[in-house]
């Protein structure tokens, strides 16, 4: 089944019709990471492919921009780890917490070298 999913940039949705029911795939965008908060296909078309074609519309989106996906919805994340030609767009928070610690771990060496004796108080 071929569904026209339609990508609403401000309200952050995609969305498709089916049988005069909508479903809908809702995310947040944030420094360069779509967060994938819900999809919700009707039960009258469930079953039918809709949640997965919402996904391919938003991954396909992330990829053309460049965007990591970090897939809160339970569905999401079960679609990406099934789907493993998304892999690449999957958003590793570890990964990325690990990196701001590096950076900060730099800065901090440049700014405070181990070889600097600590002046506190006066001198003796």
């Amino acid at each position: 089944m071929d569904l026209h999913v339609q990508h609403d940039c401000a309200a952050q949705e995609f969305s498709a019709e089916l049988s005069g029911c909508r479903s809908i795939l809702q995310y947040r965008y944030a420094n360069g990471v779509m967060t994938i908060v819900h999809t919700k296909v009707p039960g009258a078309v469930r079953g039918r492919g809709v949640a997965a074609q919402l996904m391919r519309a938003a991954l396909t989106v992330a990829r053309e921009k460049g965007w990591k996906v970090n897939p809160a919805c339970s569905y999401a994340l079960a679609f990406m780890r099934r789907e493993t030609q998304y892999a690449d767009l999957l958003f590793d928070a570890d990964a990325e917490r690990k990196h701001a610690d590096a950076l900060l771990d730099e800065a901090l060496d440049e700014s405070f070298p181990a070889s600097d004796v600590p002046s506190i108080g006066g001198d003796d």
